[in-house]
């Protein structure tokens, strides 16, 4: 999955490159690969990096709940210098 993302990243990068490239001597073909390029990174390439990141997470970890509160004041009490 790392691979295939470095691998999605490169092909949107290019496409910017070669959509600013083309726009300089074809202006509606330039915005139709820059558009595709947008289109993309943020439909399939921003998915599949959140899904890849957060497959092995616990959400429940990041959360603020009554327990992490205490735990955060039991921390900094004991910690105070």
């Amino acid at each position: 999955m790392k691979y295939f993302l470095t691998i999605l990243l490169l092909i949107v990068i290019i496409g910017f490159g070669t959509g600013f490239y083309v726009k300089t001597q074809d202006e509606v073909t330039g915005h139709l690969i820059i558009g595709l390029s947008v289109v993309l990174g943020f439909i399939v390439l921003m998915p599949l990096f959140i899904y890849h990141r957060w497959k092995d997470k616990n959400v429940k970890d990041y959360m603020l709940t009554k327990e992490s509160i205490e735990k955060m004041r039991n921390y900094q009490k004991d910690n105070k210098l």
